[in-house]
């Protein structure tokens, strides 16, 4: 048995992509006219103290004709899930076939070699496993949310670390008094105290400006659990043997130089999805980051944020198998996020519409040619745009399968500009056509947005004690 997808609006540089969307509604469409002989299943994925992801959802019968697509459906929900919400263990409740089937690519020899790693000792320093339970028995989904943000209160520091740059920011009482940012170059140091001098040296900056310290807030990209850093690409250049030990407590040791007050450190989407939030004095907002990567945060309809990884460079939205799939150089992986909703997606597709650049041409110097060209009103940079717009279309639709989106805040290199306008006048007729049932904002940064910048809002990330 096989999955037939027609899209209405297939993405015109890669009509061969196969959205997730479309393949995993018409897989469903099956599991329905299955009936009662549909297999019930649960995807539990277990984190940090505890804390349980589940999604539930069936399969078809447990027949041998059914198994290869039964795997495919459920393993690339897996594999979102796990970047999406994170995960050390994935316990499968309903069918021991699949929990074995998933046991062997998630395994230190397996196809997904790199998830089990990272999942398992890289980000929550346990074994990954996968385990199999009857469904009544799975583990019930038990979930965290903290209401971080907002808090204008006092006096306070926020910093936000980029590649390029550090910013840092003094804020009294909502009013930022001091604002600034340090070009530094933090990727390649081996030493750790290189990134440590330069983090507390903006911070001591911004304190001078501030007749005391109530609350220090931090955004930087990459993972983070409990402030400590477990996949950082600020810090790449420091040996692995020598993360666990002068990595993970730099911003533990950070805080020891501000003793007694609050100190919280988020990845950077979530800081972007906060400052959204705020900006438009709305929740349920997915802040999509079109940049190096896709870097992506979420703020619940509720305004808290989670435990959630929400890493979905790394999350399928493409299911081709074939030898024309853009396969993620780092995890192995074939049709991830990361290839479609950043510079990666303009490097991959640019070609194809005519774009001839020079060797060894850097990603964000062909963006910025395409961009060129589209200020030039090139028929060529505009198909690139519209080609970006189609892959967040049906990508958005597979996201609100596991996330209640109201609203999307879009930015990042690759949607500014008259292109930017393009993918989102694109990714709209996407819905609109074929996914009529979605309701969901699409904004771009406002002046209000710029003004609080990243790290005013990464201020305002601890509570003060009342």
């Amino acid at each position: 048995m096989s999955i037939n997808v027609t899209m209405k609006l297939a993405p015109e540089l890669d009509p061969g992509f196969l959205p997730a969307a479309l393949w995993n509604r018409e897989y469903r469409k099956l599991v329905a006219a299955a009936g009662d002989r549909a297999v019930r299943l649960a995807v539990c994925l277990e984190r940090a103290n505890g804390t349980v992801s589940r999604f539930d959802t069936a399969i078809l019968p447990e027949e041998e004709s059914n198994d290869t697509l039964n795997l495919r459906y459920v393993e690339r929900i897996v594999k979102f899930l796990l970047w999406a919400r994170g995960g050390w263990k994935v316990t499968i409740g309903g069918s021991a076939k699949i929990a074995a089937g998933l046991a062997r690519l998630y395994s230190a020899d397996g196809e997904r070699a790199f998830d089990h790693k990272v999942m398992g000792r890289t980000i929550y320093d346990r074994d990954f496993t996968v385990e199999s339970c009857a469904y009544d028995a799975a583990p019930a989904g038990k979930e965290i949310s903290v209401k971080l943000g907002g808090h204008f209160d006092g006096c306070r520091i926020g910093f936000d670390l980029g590649g390029s740059d550090r910013k840092c920011a003094a804020v009294k009482d909502g009013e930022t008094v001091h604002s600034e940012e340090v070009v530094w170059d933090p990727y390649f140091q081996k030493d750790i105290n290189y990134h440590r001098a330069g983090i507390i040296d903006s911070l001591k900056r911004a304190a001078a400006k501030l007749p005391r310290i109530d609350a220090i807030g931090g955004s930087a990209a990459g993972v983070y659990v409990d402030n400590q850093p477990r996949i950082a690409s600020l810090f790449r250049g420091i040996p692995e043997a020598e993360f666990a030990t002068r990595v993970r407590p730099i911003f533990l040791e950070i805080a020891k130089e501000f003793p007694g007050v609050p100190f919280i450190v988020l990845n950077d989407g979530e800081v972007t999805a906060l400052a959204g939030a705020v900006s438009l004095g709305e929740n349920g907002l997915l802040g999509l980051a079109m940049g190096t990567s896709e870097a992506v945060g979420y703020v619940r309809p509720d305004g808290s944020l989670t435990d959630h990884l929400n890493e979905l460079a790394f999350a399928p939205v493409d299911y081709r198998t074939g030898a024309d799939a853009p396969r993620d150089e780092w995890s192995g992986d074939l049709g991830v996020g990361a290839s479609y909703l950043s510079q990666q997606a303009v490097g991959r597709i640019a070609g194809k519409a005519g774009f001839d650049f020079p060797a060894g041409t850097p990603l964000p110097e062909q963006l910025k040619l395409v961009q060129k060209a589209m200020a030039e009103h090139d028929p060529r940079a505009a198909t690139v745009y519209r080609t970006i717009g189609s892959y967040l279309g049906y990508a958005l639709a597979h996201y609100a399968d596991f996330y209640e989106l109201k609203h999307l805040l879009l930015l990042g290199r690759v949607s500014s500009g008259e292109g930017g306008s393009i993918i989102l006048d694109t990714a709209r007729e996407v819905l609109k056509q074929e996914f009529p049932e979605l309701a969901i904002g699409f904004h771009i940064p406002d002046e209000q947005f710029k003004r609080h910048g990243q790290a005013v809002i990464a201020a305002t990330l601890p509570e003060l004690a009342k």
